[in-house]
């Protein structure tokens, strides 16, 4: 079934590749079509960026790919600016539906080297959002502003405002400009948990109220704390 997405992805079927499938598998599937340059636009939780920027387009996260290994650079709260290898990004982004975008045209050698230059450039920068509001510099990145400015070093694109930019004006743009195709979208599955083996009642219902709780909790701190 891998290699039969592979295959659509690779054949640039006119419509985005549907799947659904735990991180690990989505990284071992995505790394054999993930050329540099290529966006993940994340659907996650965060209720304060849906209802601001009045999208469903929660995170952004630009792919490089390195003698055969392939890593993501974001900012997220939390953590900062980060560069993670591709299977841990998609196990952090939790069960998010995520598009995945690739560049109409394969970027350049120069095209190449400025984009990851500047990705890399910024990894330890601590994260900020409020300055979305007024669209000035501040210490801190968000993870449209991110990957806007690396697409600005490219000279792939041009931006009035980068910080006023997020993930689905991000998208919108790339899309209008014919700068990028959706070539895939998944669901993330979480891997369901193993009850204990010969356990009895009470150990099974506390090991049902443990997960629960769990479950109820990452997706509350999905929700308000954008995590």
């Amino acid at each position: 079934m891998s290699w039969i997405l592979v295959a659509a992805i690779l054949s640039g079927s006119p419509e985005p590749v549907e799947m659904q499938m735990a991180a690990r598998q989505a990284a071992e599937v995505l790394a054999a079509v993930l050329p540099t340059g290529s966006l993940i636009f994340s659907q996650g939780d965060c209720l304060a960026v849906k209802v601001f920027t009045a999208s469903k387009y929660t995170h952004v996260g630009a792919v490089i790919e390195r003698d055969g290994t392939h890593f993501v650079y974001d900012s997220t709260g939390g953590a900062g600016v980060r560069k993670l290898p591709l299977g841990d990004y998609l196990a952090s982004q939790g069960d998010a539906r995520l598009c995945v975008y690739h560049p109409q045209k394969p970027f350049s050698a120069v095209q190449i080297e400025r984009f990851g230059s500047h990705l890399e450039s910024q990894v330890g920068r601590p994260y900020g959002i409020k300055h979305h509001l007024t669209g000035k510099r501040s210490n801190g990145l968000h993870c449209a502003e991110y990957v806007t400015d690396a697409l600005i070093s490219a000279e792939l694109m041009q931006a009035r405002q980068p910080p006023r930019v997020s993930p689905a004006s991000l998208k919108e743009g790339i899309q209008q400009c014919q700068l990028y195709r959706p070539v895939a979208t998944m669901h993330l599955e979480l891997k369901s948990p193993t009850a204990p083996v010969d356990s009895g009642w009470c150990s099974r219902v506390w090991f049902d109220t443990q997960e629960c709780t769990k479950g109820c909790y990452r997706k509350l701190k999905g929700l308000f704390c954008c995590k």
